[in-house]
């Protein structure tokens, strides 16, 4: 079984020396990510990416950078929020079903069916026999994606209480942050404790050897977000072959990179014969 999560254990990594050290490795991972969404593609894999974390801890950030070089017609974002009326008389799990990737494709969920052992639990709006049997209900669907050949990554970003504090702070004093800081944030704010059982229980119950949690410290957003393309790059990477495709058969059929050179050939003549 996966090491138990305790976060105020979590021990912060590194900080970089500067910017330039900071933009040299989320290079280098981006160009990784790259190549394994190809990979993903040519071999027609499915991965699944969740999102949990904090308030202001920074999921969207880390996001960006994961994605930024990705071609966009190979991933989805989800951001997950309340269910629609459509979706409240369905199982829970229905709208995610859903939203699981294509073959080829890269799903990435900006929370998950995480909320119902956390702000449904924490706030009284399910149950408690009813989020209790999620623990179970969703490791069996963890179990099937990952059976079917699906990888499957979950990452949660911790920042300290006096953090979250200072970033909401932040989003207050900035008009066009504003937007972001809800009164649902502060009223999760005062219920830390609360939600810091839900989260450790949620460890406990749902980080597997076939779906482990990767707990990110993410005081520090620079590191965080490189932290997070380490983990996710290591985990799609591992035992897949991470190399630039061959050239299609077909294109070779049809003359491939001879084919192009004479028709440029053709081109640049009439060019010639224009002047």
């Amino acid at each position: 079984m996966p090491k138990k999560i305790r976060l105020a254990k979590l021990t912060p990594p590194k900080p970089f020396a500067d910017k330039a050290e900071y933009e040299a490795q989320l290079d280098k991972l981006q160009k990784q990510m790259l190549l394994i969404q190809q990979s993903y593609f040519h071999e027609r894999r499915r991965a699944i990416l969740v999102f949990e974390g904090w308030d202001a801890a920074g999921k969207g950030g880390a996001i960006r950078r994961l994605t930024e070089r990705l071609d966009p017609r190979g991933f989805h974002v989800w951001p997950i929020g309340p269910p629609r009326p459509d979706e409240q008389g369905r199982h829970y799990l229905y709208r995610f079903w859903a939203r699981l990737p294509e073959p080829g494709t890269i799903a990435i969920f900006d929370r998950s069916w995480y909320g119902r052992v956390l702000v449904e639990r924490v706030e009284g709006l399910t149950p408690k026999p009813i989020w209790k049997r999620a623990y179970h209900e969703i490791k069996e669907f963890e179990r099937m994606l990952v059976d079917d050949g699906a990888r499957l990554v979950k990452i949660f970003l911790h920042i300290p209480q006096e953090e979250q504090l200072r970033r909401f702070a932040e989003r207050l004093s900035n008009p066009y942050k504003r937007w972001k800081l809800t009164e649902a944030d502060i009223r999760n704010h005062r219920r830390w404790d609360d939600y810091t059982e839900a989260l450790e229980d949620m460890f406990d119950r749902t980080s597997t050897k076939f779906a482990p949690w990767t707990a990110i410290y993410a005081e520090k957003k620079w590191v965080a977000r490189v932290e997070v393309l380490k983990a996710v790059t290591a985990a799609l990477s591992a035992g897949v072959k991470v190399t630039p495709p061959p050239i299609d058969p077909e294109v070779k059929k049809l003359g491939g990179m001879a084919y192009l050179r004479r028709e440029m050939k053709k081109i640049e003549a009439k060019e010639r014969k224009a002047k």
